[in-house]
């Protein structure tokens, strides 16, 4: 079984084995990692969260446990541009730093080893946090509350976001819409770091986690345009076109899509 079998296969557990699916993806970028290992070292992490959170019901220690794993320096990358690592669990663990949806896993994966009932939130623009029947969101990084104010202000610093907040933003977000997430986040830095192979390995699958957008298809028609493999291209270009209902964008996509025929004919 391959790191792409494995990763799959965590999420066809019963209830998904959301972290150890996010290590598998990370040795697709390093395979010297062994999921095993971080699994085993994680309980550490988990038994030394334990002993510093409060003796409250379980339903009342999400706050506590983002704000001890920021006591205990899991913290936002600072160094700006990011780079993947930043995503890749094994690295935010052994730096604790990283991007906050890498910060959102690992306080997942403690909470459900501590019977803590916090879930992602794929709030638009970001990962969220909530505990079940919470009138209120956490903040992966700090561990702040934020309430509707608090949401309906971000949804208006999230460009192209929609204008109102709804309640489909405030949902859980199922195991592999988390995953895909991480793929499209990782996609997209290994794109700024010129690595256009690593990219394709995330943008591929992006494809396979989940019904893909028009923007993913497109993402991965640059990447074959970079790699200079047109047939790859030119599929990525019709499947856009299928998803497409803007007339403008359908228009310009039908363009590009018979440039590229032309080249794929030459080759």
């Amino acid at each position: 079984m391959n790191s792409r079998q494995a990763c799959f296969a965590c999420l066809q557990r019963d209830p998904p084995a959301l972290f150890e699916a996010a290590l598998w993806i990370a040795t697709e970028h390093d395979p010297a990692l062994r999921p095993e290992l971080v699994l085993r070292d994680l309980g550490g992490l988990a038994q030394q969260v334990a002993s510093g959170l409060p003796g409250l019901p379980a339903r009342e220690l999400g706050q506590p446990l983002l704000r001890l794993l920021h006591d205990l320096g899991f913290h936002e990358e600072g160094h700006l541009p990011l780079r993947p690592h930043a995503l890749l669990l094994h690295r935010v663990l052994e730096k604790r730093r990283g991007h906050p949806l890498a910060l959102a896993l690992i306080a997942l994966e403690i909470a459900r080893r501590l019977e803590i009932p916090l879930y992602g939130v794929d709030f638009p623009g970001q990962i969220l946090l909530r505990m079940e029947n919470a009138d209120h969101l956490l903040d992966p990084v700090s561990g702040r509350r934020l309430y509707n104010r608090d949401c309906r202000e971000l949804l208006l610093r999230q460009p192209g976001a929609p204008a109102e907040l709804e309640s489909r933003h405030l949902q859980p977000c199922a195991a592999h819409n988390l995953l895909q997430q991480l793929s499209r986040q990782l996609r997209q830095l290994h794109r700024q770091e010129d690595d256009p192979l690593a990219a394709l390995k995330d943008a591929e699958r992006v494809l396979l986690l989940g019904p893909p957008s028009v923007a993913d298809h497109l993402a991965r028609a640059e990447l074959y345009q970079q790699l200079e493999c047109p047939q790859g291209e030119r599929f990525d270009l019709q499947r856009a076109l299928l998803l497409c209902d803007d007339p403008a964008e359908r228009l310009q996509l039908s363009q590009r899509l018979r440039q590229v025929e032309v080249v794929a004919a030459l080759h």
